[in-house]
């Protein structure tokens, strides 16, 4: 509970202290409109277009850059290891994983020829290894580091008895969220066996701290504590920005063009 207390404390305290400071902020400029943002552990931020991934410091330096065309659209990257990225590329059933220096570390590996041919979401796991959601079974699969295939959970509309139409998943802590917007957000472990539903709707994105999940809704950066269920908010009056991130103890927001750190 202490804990708890403490997290919301600082929460709270962050938001009340976000626009007041005397800090300057941090701007990024990004390289093609509605870019997509994802910030690590340690504060860099990669901002990623279509077919290429750049790489800034937490003061908004450049670090590096990787650019590729030759698998299509890059449709999701996941640095929650920074030293480990991974690249998933829809189109062609296919992810690569990058370094630290964006340099590419591993061969490009192909669904189709692990057995999956509609591998709709990916996302990383512990251990290096990964998740991916097959959707012509409805089926959670988990890959260790050599590619073998160590959970699958089997049907999740006949284990669930309902349908689900996942859009997002991240794992956090040994959990594995899901994303469904007409149902929330599903929980299972790192054994793929279902936990719960946060009963959040409707979800474009969302991150998670310490378990409890934000999300920014209605011009507001909103915490769901996973301890007590409750909500609490921090609304921003520019009407402009997209969304909001709070991470590192640190705002991300973000804009159509930028990215602006407070």
């Amino acid at each position: 509970m202490k804990v708890q207390i403490c997290i919301i404390v600082g929460f709270l305290v962050l938001c009340s202290l976000a626009m007041q400071t005397t800090e300057p902020e941090i701007h990024i400029k990004f390289p093609e409109k509605n870019s997509r943002v994802q910030i690590d552990g340690f504060g860099n931020i990669y901002i990623i277009t279509e077919n290429e991934i750049v790489k800034y410091n937490a003061l908004g330096i450049v670090q590096k850059k990787f650019s590729t065309k030759r698998y299509g659209r890059i449709d999701f990257v996941d640095a929650i290891n920074p030293l480990k990225i991974l690249v998933y590329f829809r189109d062609f059933q296919q992810i690569l994983f990058l370094d630290n220096q964006l340099t590419q570390s591993s061969d490009v590996i192909s669904f189709e020829k692990l057995g999956y041919e509609q591998a709709s979401l990916v996302c990383m796991s512990s251990n290096n290894g990964f998740w991916i959601y097959e959707k012509q079974n409805n089926e959670l699969c988990r890959f260790d580091s050599e590619l073998k295939p160590i959970v699958k959970t089997g049907n999740l509309k006949r284990l669930l008895d309902f349908n689900i139409k996942p859009d997002f998943m991240v794992e956090h802590n040994n959990f594995l969220y899901m994303n469904c917007p007409a149902e929330g957000i599903l929980i299972f472990d790192i054994y793929g066996t279902f936990y719960k539903t946060i009963p959040l709707k409707n979800l474009k994105e969302f991150t998670l701290v310490n378990g409890d999940v934000f999300y920014f809704e209605n011009h507001a950066l909103k915490q769901y504590q996973s301890q007590t269920f409750n909500t609490i908010e921090k609304p921003f009056s520019d009407t402009l920005i997209k969304t909001v991130y709070w991470k590192n103890e640190h705002f991300y927001s973000v804009y159509q063009d930028s990215l602006v750190i407070h």
